[in-house]
């Protein structure tokens, strides 16, 4: 694990930002996504607790967000979420070590699509429903208890406007993408039940993009036009921005980043 730093942030002054306080784990931080939410969510006051499969990657986006915000309290943790017990460990280890956990954000992700529909190798499938449905399984039933425990705990998900929107050449793709939409929208429901008459004190969260562009894309395709993409800044504003609404408003949705198909 890296070590945290403990410096009033430059950027907010002393130190103080809209997500002060709250202990934030970013599960798969390392992609563009993650080093974007990162950043966002360090800049906000948080604590973040990222993790990721590939340790060199996890810390140079550990070491990028600490660097920005020198005020900030950012770790990172080699975690294989395709393990259960591993992701258990991790949440109850974040915990203990901060006190609480006030959101989990899922940004795991991956891509496998065909020319046609029946050129689909259902390989595709088995590749994906371990990167975008069994890791969402594994975080949330790991974090659900401490979300939970949290008063303002928020779990979110990106997801895809395919999902709802099916192509032949990304069948796979957009199941996975539903079935894990589905998956959290259950959280939600969870939620929704132990908040009781009161409603819900903790949120599960859907965010919906077409797709992801960032600096690095936009460099090598300086062409493009990326229409409908979703900027990974964005996305990061978008994720901090949940926790400004009351868990009652934004559990069990989706919040479209993108026009709706």
């Amino acid at each position: 694990m890296t070590t945290p730093t403990s410096s009033p942030t430059p950027n907010e002054p002393g130190g103080k930002g809209p997500l002060e306080g709250a202990v934030v784990a970013v599960a798969g931080a390392a992609g563009p996504a993650g080093r974007a939410t990162l950043l966002r969510l360090a800049e906000a006051g948080a604590t973040v607790v990222a993790s990721d499969a590939d340790p060199a990657r996890l810390a140079e986006a550990v070491d990028a967000a600490r660097y920005a915000h020198g005020g900030a309290t950012v770790t990172g943790d080699t975690v294989d979420l395709l393990d259960l017990g591993a992701t258990r460990e991790w949440a109850d280890r974040t915990e203990k070590e901060f006190g609480r956990v006030d959101g989990l954000v899922h940004l795991v992700g991956g891509w496998r699509g065909s020319k046609t529909f029946a050129d689909a190798p259902l390989a595709d499938w088995d590749t994906l429903h371990n990167l975008l449905i069994r890791t969402a399984q594994h975080t949330s039933l790991a974090f659900h208890d401490a979300l939970q425990r949290s008063g303002k705990g928020r779990y979110v998900l990106i997801s895809a406007a395919g999902a709802s929107q099916p192509t032949a050449g990304n069948a796979a793709y957009a199941a996975a993408k539903a079935a894990a939409e589905a998956w959290t929208l259950a959280l939600g429901d969870s939620f929704r039940k132990l908040g009781g008459e009161g409603g819900p004190s903790a949120a599960a969260v859907i965010l919906v993009i077409k797709a992801l562009v960032h600096d690095a894309m936009r460099a090598e395709r300086p062409n493009a036009k990326f229409a409908g993409f979703t900027d990974a800044k964005e996305l990061a504003e978008a994720i901090t921005g949940v926790w400004d609404r009351p868990a009652q408003e934004v559990n069990g949705t989706r919040l479209w980043l993108t026009p709706k198909p």
